[in-house]
């Protein structure tokens, strides 16, 4: 580990100059002349007198400096049977004017505006257009239900709600607006305006406030990029809590450019020019991080998927993109390539395909299990690289840096902490654990440059949530151990957030939906093992004494409940009725023991179990229901 380890000790060794020297590589209105603002620990701000425009590093410099005719941004939509490139200087065009059709509107600097788009270019668009005039964008994923908009509406109070009137999947189209129409009913904020891309799939009935984009755009004129200060927000993104309302991850303007700008270059190996696909979706943060911001940045040409690329049958649509637009490296979820594997297991889609200028495959978003990484390594024949971070981060923890220097993989392994991420494996009392025990995965703040900075409009909440466990250090959810090479191996969330197929959904916000049913006495709901989605979440209820109801008919309707709540995104389908649930004599469900039934493994009982005849019940009913 030559050149890694000489890189990642500079970054602890000296940060100051380590990120000043990487700021280099971002343009800046006024460049900073100090990387770190600790003075207001454990509230840390990075390059605080430094001054940018984000659209401005990812779509002026390069048309400035004679790149305007390069790709920036492919669009492929098999559900449409669309596609489009668009070079840097059409980018330029449409982002400069749909920030003047929001300047138009009254959004200035610092004003919120929520995006509700599903992938399509005028995502990419919308997002820089907030950029370039200096307005916080919140992308909300085009799957949440009303409850879930409405309480992102209320958090954020946006000025303008940028939205689609349909998105579009492989078996449905699902309709935006009465989504938009039935959260903005339950909310006390409203927006000043709905502009809505009117998408012909679905078409919809436009109200007072609604404008139509396309004639938003007829008469918008371009607007020159709005400096702001690099501790300004550029995005806020929430993300699932354990308790309450979501958590408003806050991005800031100079932190995530250099973060992004040097992530793409050295962990995943790519340059100007190449040709980069994320496929994720753009309401996440990979999508913020990964389609939209980091390829642009360093003047790379990205790829905006609509549509799975995967499942019959079409299981070679990765393969078909990847060879159609010579793209160099491929970043998605496990669940996908599980997903492939199920339907073509030979993988004899790939002889269709010439992937001779396809380099590595990178995974992310849950835990990469041995049998599908030495399936990909297989037939791919191409380095297949795991990495883990967290929307609250931004960008990688713990990578195998590519373009630093390989490293050789270990299945089961994320690889070692990128430059800036002091891990560290604390037991409960806050000590470090030696090499090979497993404890809670911790980082020694400050956190580098990309990562949150708080929490939107409550710097409390983001000190509790995360640095009031371990003081002095962000407690990141997740427990894991490193090996004596210094490799890291994540194993787990310890915290009610499940990981259903690369995203990430609260336990808790379901309890909630599933304990307001009326015969519903008390409930549990825990993420179990799934060979194809990673983690399924699976409900048990205890009903009220004296309900009579068809337990199908329950089911049926607690189903319907979290769909309707929580959204489809949960994937939530299986519901048991039990007679009780285990608990310990303080009456706490002991869900860590019921995760451990469910997914096979014989946990110790607690001693303070209240009454160990319910684990022998919970044993029955999840053999039954296999």
């Amino acid at each position: 580990m030559g050149a890694y380890s000489e890189t990642f000790r500079h970054s602890l060794e000296d940060p100051e100059g380590f990120w000043l020297e990487a700021a280099k590589s971002i343009d800046w209105t006024r460049p900073p002349t100090r990387a770190l603002d600790d003075s207001g620990a454990p509230l840390y701000r990075w390059f605080p007198d430094g001054e940018l425009n984000t659209a401005y590093n990812a779509l002026d410099r390069h048309v400035e400096a004679g790149h305007g005719d390069r790709a920036a941004l492919i669009y492929d939509s098999p559900v449409t049977g669309a596609k489009q490139r668009f070079s840097y200087a059409e980018l330029l065009d449409e982002v400069a004017r749909f920030a003047g059709a929001l300047a138009s509107l009254g959004v200035g600097k610092g004003d919120r505006v929520i995006i509700y788009l599903p992938m399509v270019p005028e995502a990419v668009i919308a997002m820089l257009g907030c950029a370039r005039i200096g307005a916080v964008h919140s992308v909300v994923f085009g799957g949440f239900a009303p409850k879930e908009l409405a309480a992102r509406v209320e958090d954020a109070e946006p000025k303008v709600i940028v939205a689609a009137s349909c998105g579009i999947e492989p078996t449905r189209v699902v309709e935006y607006k009465p989504i938009i129409d039935a959260a903005l009913e339950t909310t006390r904020h409203q927006p000043d305006r709905v502009v809505v891309l009117q998408r012909e799939a679905a078409r919809a009935d436009l109200g007072e406030r609604d404008l139509d984009w396309a004639d938003l755009m007829a008469s918008a004129e371009p607007v020159a990029p709005v400096p702001v200060a690099a501790t300004d927000p550029l995005y806020v993104l929430y993300t699932s809590g354990t308790t309450g309302k979501p958590k408003g991850v806050v991005r800031d303007t100079g932190g995530h450019a250099v973060a992004l700008a040097w992530s793409l270059r050295y962990v995943y190996d790519v340059r100007p020019g190449d040709v980069w696909w994320t496929a994720s979706d753009v309401g996440w943060v990979v999508g913020h991080s990964y389609i939209v911001y980091a390829p642009l940045l360093i003047g790379a040409t990205t790829v905006l998927y609509e549509g799975k690329p995967v499942g019959t049958p079409d299981a070679g649509a990765f393969w078909r993109v990847i060879a159609e637009h010579g793209v160099k490296a491929l970043f998605t979820a496990p669940t996908a390539l599980r997903a492939v594997k199920k339907v073509d297991p030979d993988a004899a889609e790939l002889d269709k395909y010439d992937l001779s200028g396809f380099g590595t495959l990178f995974l992310a978003g849950e835990r990469l299990d041995p049998e599908t990484y030495h399936w990909a390594h297989d037939k791919l024949a191409v380095p297949v690289v795991d990495h883990w971070w967290q929307t609250e981060t931004g960008w990688p923890i713990s990578a195998n840096p590519r373009g630093l220097e390989p490293l050789p993989v270990k299945p089961g392994s994320s690889t070692v902490p990128m430059p800036g991420w002091d891990v560290r494996i604390l037991d409960q009392s806050g000590e470090e654990l030696p090499a090979g025990q497993e404890g809670a995965i911790a980082i020694r703040l400050p956190l580098p440059p990309g990562a949150l900075p708080t929490l939107w409009g409550d710097d409390d909440r983001f000190v509790e949530a995360y640095l009031s466990r371990y003081p002095g250090y962000y407690l990141t959810g997740d427990s894991g151990y490193r090996d004596s090479d210094g490799y890291l191996f994540v194993m787990g969330r310890t915290d009610d957030v499940i990981n259903v197929a690369g995203h990430r959904l609260s336990t808790g916000s379901m309890e909630a939906v599933l304990a307001a049913h009326p015969a519903v006495a008390e409930c549990a709901v825990i993420g179990v093992r799934d060979q194809l989605k990673g983690q399924l979440p699976r409900g048990f209820v205890v009903l009220k004494s004296g309900v009579d109801i068809d337990e199908e008919t329950l089911r049926n309707e607690l189903v319907a409940a979290i769909r309707a709540d929580i959204g489809p995104v949960a994937a939530f389908r299986h519901v048991a009725v039990v007679d009780a649930l285990p608990k310990t004599r303080s009456g706490k469900i002991l869900r860590k023991t019921m995760r451990g039934i469910a997914d096979g493994r014989e946990e110790p009982v607690p001693s303070t179990i209240e009454d160990p005849a319910v684990l022998d019940a919970l044993r029955e009913v999840l053999r039954d229901e296999g």
